[in-house]
C-alpha cells in the first residue's frame, strides 16, 4: 500500500515537472503579457568626481 502511493507521487511529481517545462516553452505563445518585462524609463543624474 505504501509502495503504490509513493510511486503514485513520483508520477504526480515527474507530470507536474513536464508541465512546468511545457509551461515555458509554450507559455509566451499563448500568454505574451505574463512573459514580458516592466517597461519603464528610468533616468537618474550622475555625478562623476574629476582627479
Amino acid at each position: 500500500m505504501l509502495w503504490r502511493l509513493f510511486k503514485a507521487l513520483i508520477v504526480l511529481l515527474f507530470l507536474a515537472g513536464i508541465g512546468l517545462v511545457a509551461y515555458a516553452y509554450v507559455g509566451p505563445l499563448f500568454f505574451p503579457a505574463d512573459f514580458a518585462a516592466p517597461e519603464q524609463v528610468v533616468s537618474q543624474p550622475v555625478t562623476l568626481q574629476v582627479k
